[in-house]
């Protein structure tokens, strides 16, 4: 089964690309140690979705380490990689959204995969349960996506807002609808804001309700559906600047058109990440005290 990075972001809110940010004193960025606990789950093959600009620095400093342990293949998610009879508007600079990076990888996925961001720690567990997953689904199986879901008050940051799908599910666990959102406090509440009008107003989350954090696991048919689902899009939103196509949006649709099932997989792993420069020493401390607990052995590799 194959791991996909979503690493093209250029980390604005961070202030520089914090997917090569060092975070031990070794070296090693996060990254590194998602890479280490999905080949511990039994991952095989890392794809990692770039920018090209930065491939070189790229694959000399992470890609060289990790592809000790696990085989690594790039793609590169480029603004001009449309398809056939649509070129990018005048003045268009934002990339076009995650499920874009995805079909920027069209080419590379052969197998049932996972997809994590770049600068997110996830924990083991995660991986653990999301391989289990897909190692539970029958042969060529269509349709079967799931996603490893935190409670939202396990996700947020104390330095500024967050961008989270807010996930609802039935009786079952299966997803009735993912809404992605800024999240931010206000007034002691958690409000969540959608990225996308047509999913209405601003709305209150509880603190144990269940948000994704891009873990996705998803059959290989996503990728037709990639494929068929982005000309639609384009169609209604390449002229809106900020438009992105977003893989929460097309899972939604998805669902609601009895084409794929979500199910929320629950996961005692706690996640961190480096939203904001000032996150960065509560990640470092954070990812110590797991090599100081066993964890991780010093150094990781």
């Amino acid at each position: 089964m194959q791991l996909v990075v979503l690493a093209a972001g250029m980390g604005s809110r961070f202030g520089g690309l914090k997917q090569m940010e060092p975070m031990d004193d070794y070296g090693n960025f996060l990254l590194d140690y998602s890479i280490y606990d999905a080949k511990k789950a039994g991952f095989d093959s890392v794809v990692f979705i770039i920018k090209k600009d930065f491939y070189e620095a790229f694959r000399d400093s992470i890609g060289k380490r990790v592809s000790k342990i696990i085989k690594v293949e790039y793609a590169f998610q480029d603004l001009n990689d449309l398809p056939s009879g649509f070129k990018v508007p005048e003045g268009r600079e934002k990339p076009w959204g995650t499920a874009h990076a995805i079909y920027a990888a069209r080419g590379l996925i052969k197998d049932d995969f996972i997809i994590i961001n770049g600068d997110d720690f996830y924990g083991r567990d995660a991986y653990l349960t999301a391989f289990k997953y897909l190692s539970s689904l029958k042969k060529d199986a269509v349709g079967k996506y799931a996603n490893v879901a935190f409670e939202v008050k396990n996700t947020m940051t104390e330095n500024g807002s967050v961008k989270r799908g807010v996930a609802f599910h039935d009786e079952d666990g299966y997803l009735t609808k993912l809404v992605e959102s800024v999240i931010e406090r206000k007034d002691g509440k958690i409000i969540a804001s959608p990225l996308e009008a047509k999913q209405g107003a601003s709305f209150e989350v509880k603190g144990d309700d269940l948000v994704s954090m891009n873990l996705f696991c998803f059959t290989k048919d996503l990728i037709p559906h990639l494929k068929e689902k982005f000309p639609l899009w384009l169609k209604e939103n390449i002229n809106v600047p900020k438009s992105e196509f977003l893989i929460p949006a097309v899972v939604d649709e998805l669902v609601h058109e009895g084409k794929a099932t979500m199910k929320l997989l629950s996961t005692s792993s706690v996640w961190f990440g480096v939203t904001y420069k000032e996150d960065k020493p509560g990640v470092v401390k954070s990812l110590k005290d797991l090599v100081n607990k066993g964890v991780y052995k010093e150094g990781l590799y």
